[in-house]
């Protein structure tokens, strides 16, 4: 891409940030140019915060009705999914859906719950909790 072709469309996810993209000059040697986004990008970026947005209201949902555990809702809430809680925290997909479970959550020890709260960002408390979540 031509430096003059970087996209400037001022996307909304941006919050009035920019975004490196690799361009060559007209010398032609690649450099870092700042872009503020476009249009495509923005659609589709869109996309994954509401279907995200979707999920963690689902979640919240599950996790009420005791069918999840809080870890199920707060793995969502920070827009994360199982392979990225998985690569996060080090434990195989299989043992986190294990966690999933509120019985099982509920005899977690204290070290493995640590893990979860420092990938997720939140306190012990917090990630042992039911979430009150306005925004339901």
């Amino acid at each position: 891409m031509d430096i003059k072709s970087v996209p400037q469309d001022n996307s909304s996810t941006y919050g009035e940030m920019k975004k490196a993209i690799y361009a060559s000059s007209s010398d032609g040697k690649i450099k870092s140019i700042g872009s503020t986004g476009w249009d495509a990008e923005e659609i589709v970026t869109q996309q994954a915060i509401d279907d995200l947005e979707e999920s963690r209201k689902e979640a919240l949902k599950k996790v009420i009705a005791k069918e999840r555990s809080p870890l199920y809702y707060y793995m969502y809430e920070v827009r994360m999914d199982l392979t990225v809680l998985s690569q996060s925290t080090g434990f195989f997909k299989w043992t986190i859906k294990r966690d999933f479970n509120p019985k099982i959550f509920d005899k977690i020890s204290k070290k493995r719950l640590l893990v979860y709260c420092e990938a997720l960002g939140k306190s012990l408390e917090e990630i042992k909790k039911i979430p009150k979540d306005i925004n339901e």
